[in-house]
């Protein structure tokens, strides 16, 4: 009789919730943050700081900065085109299931369930691999995070004008800080069209090797 398999502790999944924890940590403990923030402002200030003169600015700019710095991480360490493959084989497989349990085709059933461990063995190396990148990017995005913190509660009248609002104080709060809100609203976005775009691009890449026969 064989043995069950031991288990063993998921690397990938221990480290991303440990720097996850110490991005919690940072977030809600003010004295590291600020710290943290200042230690990183000796490098952002004269870059993107602009004397505190221009706060919306420097809030998009930083925005921009992370989130490029994360999608082109994932980007270069992401097959998109197999991800894309393994979400349309689950997709068909899940279709497929589901109506043969809807016809009690058992036969049917019992085929698809001895394949089931394969397809999803697959796309639990698509997530593990997308966990072993965030821990990359949460170590370069909490820095700046935190020297944005510190940076809006160093400006002396950190009130900004937005389409909606002409008198937006940045450290006032609507179920979070305007100056967290603004950066999603800039960055959510940005990063969409930013990851589309360079998925747009890479898809292409495959598709023209695969016309000059470089691929199977």
């Amino acid at each position: 009789m064989s043995e069950a398999p031991v288990a063993t502790p998921n690397s990938p999944r221990l480290t991303t919730l440990l720097v996850f924890m110490f991005a919690l940590f940072i977030m809600f403990d003010q004295n590291t943050r600020t710290f943290l923030g200042e230690l990183i402002g000796y490098v952002l200030n004269p870059v993107i700081g602009f004397n505190g003169q221009y706060p919306l600015l420097t809030l998009v700019l930083a925005g921009l900065i992370m989130v490029t710095f994360s999608i082109t991480v994932r980007t270069f360490f992401t097959d998109n085109v197999e991800m894309a493959r393994n979400q349309k084989v689950m997709a068909a497989f899940n279709q497929e299931l589901r109506q043969a349990r809807i016809d009690n085709n058992l036969y049917k059933i019992k085929k698809l369930t001895e394949h089931q461990q394969e397809i999803m063995s697959k796309s639990m190396d698509m997530s593990t691999k997308q966990l072993k990148l965030m821990p990359a990017t949460l170590i370069f995005i909490i820095p700046i995070f935190a020297w944005v913190s510190v940076f809006v509660g160093d400006i002396a009248a950190p009130i900004v004008a937005v389409p909606w609002d002409f008198n937006v104080h940045l450290e006032d709060t609507t179920v979070l800080p305007h100056w967290i809100l603004l950066y999603t609203l800039i960055s959510i976005p940005f990063g969409q069209a930013l990851s589309r775009t360079f998925r747009y691009f890479e898809f292409k890449k495959k598709l023209r090797m695969m016309d000059e026969g470089q691929l199977a």
